[in-house]
């Protein structure tokens, strides 16, 4: 008796939640389409997108946002008059200038480019070292992915920071597109060893074994069964890793190994140029540092709730 009630219970709940979809709009939809239902009732992932629809906006638009030309000395004279002090607040100058009189907010605004733009190619580029050997090592199995794999064990084993930091020290005169390929470098395993693990899972789908049965070729099972089903958690980890690029560029900069000429102002340039003042002038270390942590906390945010709303198991 207690089995068969708890049985009704059981379809009770399923009967429930299925009309509570229907009222919803999530019956006979596609998974994507009530992921994106999902999303926009979640506030972590609007907050998320905020961020991230307003460092895009500065960033496109920091040129004409900026109120003065980052790289002029208009406030050296008030730096030497004050006997190398920082230039406060005033008119004009809303945060005030740096160590060689130079208007902060404009080069936290112009700041803003060169960090998406590191951090957008270098996730860009990382995916697409990643797609090409998680595809090599999940479609063709066997040698193939036991070679693959041991030499992303191998670029996992050391440590993000130090890799990146071993890869943009080969280069002789460092800038901004070492930057981008050091940080690069770094995700190429990320992303190859979770399109792998999504390729192996999709090889024994029921639509791959039935494209197989019916003689479609190897490579066209490949690219258009297997790859694009496997893309959805590629896809969601681009968005988490692409916080990551951001604060492994802003790292590699604060060591020296970013771009060298501080004309074109980036955060993690600026926060390394403010260690030695940070006793008296604190916020020119934290202005910066919090742009960095922000931008990256509204990625992450965009990250988990993608991730949560595709997950099968956590649909309502």
């Amino acid at each position: 008796m207690a089995l068969g009630t708890t049985r009704k219970d059981r379809i009770d709940q399923l009967a429930a939640r299925a009309a509570e979809d229907s009222r919803n709009g999530d019956s006979g939809v596609s998974l994507a389409a009530s992921a994106w239902r999902r999303l926009r009732r979640n506030p972590v992932f609007l907050l998320g997108a905020g961020i991230i629809v307003t460092f895009i906006v500065v960033a496109a638009f920091s040129p004409l946002l900026a109120p003065h030309d980052p790289a002029d000395r208009l406030l050296v004279d008030e730096v030497i008059k004050a006997r190398n002090q920082i230039p406060s607040a005033q008119a004009g100058h809303p945060l005030g200038g740096d160590d060689q009189g130079r208007d902060l907010l404009s080069r936290l605004l112009v700041g803003s480019q060169q960090t998406l733009l590191v951090g957008v190619l270098a996730t860009l580029i990382g995916l697409a070292g990643g797609l090409v050997m998680g595809t090599l090592a999940g479609a063709l199995a066997g040698w193939v992915d036991s070679l693959v794999m041991r030499m992303v064990d191998v670029m996992l084993a050391v440590p993000g920071i130090l890799l990146a930091v071993s890869i943009a020290a080969l280069f002789a005169r460092p800038n901004i597109y070492t930057l981008i390929i050091a940080v690069a470098m770094v995700q190429v395993p990320v992303f190859a060893r979770l399109l792998r693990g999504s390729m192996l899972a999709q090889r024994s789908s029921d639509h791959v074994l039935a494209a197989r049965a019916l003689g479609v070729k190897p490579r066209s099972v490949v690219f258009r069964h297997m790859l694009p089903n496997a893309l959805g958690p590629v896809i969601v980890q681009s968005t988490l890793v692409l916080a990551l690029a951001i604060i492994d560029a802003a790292a590699l900069s604060f060591l020296g190994l970013g771009n060298p000429d501080d004309r074109r102002p980036e955060w993690g340039t600026m926060l390394a140029s403010a260690q030695g003042l940070i006793d008296s002038h604190p916020h020119l270390a934290f202005l910066p540092a919090a742009c960095i942590i922000t931008v990256a906390l509204g990625f992450t945010l965009v990250g988990e709730s993608m991730r949560d709303a595709l997950d099968p198991k956590n649909r309502r």
